[in-house]
């Protein structure tokens, strides 16, 4: 609860001439959320794609849909990988509880304007609720910053050592793996899907891909920098 009043206060001081967060005539791209559960016509108050409730499968779906609707729609304000430049809040801190999923259903339908002055579009009506959670769940996983740094130098190795094709692939796996299930998220949420996990996941799909795990990893530690 304290982190939504600090967001609003975020918001509201943030909002200055020389700051304007408008998309100006930059149009919503859609956002293709048929693979997700449906969520009925009434908006929630919930994240309804948290993986507890949907099970990890439909929760990497939601995560991978609401990258690119986030990336598409709100990077252009809130920062690419949804860390803020200062100029919008950073919403990787807003809380993955209900009082700030709450927050944050309000802010998405209806935007906000100020002295008539659209500071942040309505997106409810133009991308619906389906997108509107896939993106919250994209955004509650990010990792807190410094999230890596312990494991920097672990990675630095894993990296390097699957570009040049001398790692063991289930073990590199499992390393990533591990490395992965300790990553903090911003928001508090359970689930970090970081670079560390992307990477994981490659080599869980196929063992052979350890080139393209360690550029889905080098992405990651890139980032972190």
């Amino acid at each position: 609860m304290v982190y939504v009043s600090r967001m609003i206060a975020l918001a509201t001081a943030l909002v200055v001439p020389t700051m304007v967060w408008a998309h100006g005539d930059v149009a919503p791209q859609a956002v293709n959320t048929d693979a997700l559960p449906d969520v009925g016509e009434e908006w929630l108050t919930e994240n309804p794609y948290r993986a507890e409730a949907i099970g990890e499968d439909a929760w990497r779906e939601a995560v991978q849909i609401g990258d690119s609707g986030y990336n598409q729609n709100c990077a252009r304000c809130h920062g690419l990988g949804a860390v803020s430049g200062g100029l919008a809040p950073d919403l990787r801190y807003l809380e993955a509880e209900e009082y700030g999923d709450e927050w944050y259903a309000e802010r998405f339908q209806f935007g906000m304007t100020q002295n008539g002055i659209t500071k942040m579009p309505a997106f409810g009506e133009v991308l619906g609720q389906k997108a509107a959670w896939a993106i919250r769940t994209y955004i509650e996983t990010r990792p807190d910053d410094g999230a890596l740094d312990d494991y920097m130098a672990d990675l630095v190795v894993l990296r390097d050592t699957m570009l040049d094709g001398s790692a063991d692939a289930a073990q590199a796996e499992a390393k990533l793996t591990e490395i992965a299930g300790n990553i903090e998220t911003a928001s508090g949420a359970p689930i970090a899907d970081s670079a560390v996990s992307r990477a994981a996941r490659v080599l869980q799909k196929d063992p052979t891909h350890l080139k393209q795990a360690a550029e889905t990893l080098t992405i990651g530690l890139s980032a972190a920098h």
